[in-house]
């Protein structure tokens, strides 16, 4: 499946570019951090999503559905309503994506805390071995650099 490839392509990219920047320092390639961490999450979400079958071919998963919801927010998170459906884990990868969404625009544009950057870094790190696991499950390995 073309989009599969595409993922799995795209997917080592950010950890060949992540591999880099925490060679360099993560302290010192702080838009690298929030920009690739975002994107290559998104991209395993994306993947194990379709591989699961739980989102068509041609779907794309967006990084801002992750916004954080307010205490007391009435409606359903946009991202409990883009992805109403169920999957391993579910809860804890959302928690984690609020992180790295709160952090990302921070580390992209502006000027990061140290603790903000490590935050985002270790949420991706959890993050990933999470969605690695479950995508194994479904027959799709993909290369765990940090392992």
């Amino acid at each position: 499946m073309a989009s599969q490839k595409i993922h799995q392509e795209r997917i080592k990219e950010h950890f060949q570019v992540l591999r880099e920047a925490t060679a360099i320092g993560i302290e010192q390639r702080v838009a690298t951090i929030g920009l690739h961490t975002s994107a290559c999450a998104i991209d395993l979400l994306e993947m194990y999503l379709h591989k699961a079958g739980k989102i068509p071919i041609g779907m794309q998963v967006k990084h801002d559905w992750f916004k954080r919801p307010h205490p007391g927010q009435k409606i359903l998170p946009l991202a409990e309503r883009k992805l109403p459906m169920s999957f391993p884990q579910k809860e804890a990868v959302l928690e984690l994506f609020y992180t790295l969404e709160e952090n990302r625009n921070i580390l992209v544009y502006g000027h990061a805390a140290k603790d903000q950057v490590i935050s985002s870094f270790n949420a991706f790190r959890k993050l990933k071995s999470f969605l690695l696991k479950m995508l194994a499950e479904l027959g799709e390995e993909i290369e765990d650099p940090d392992q």
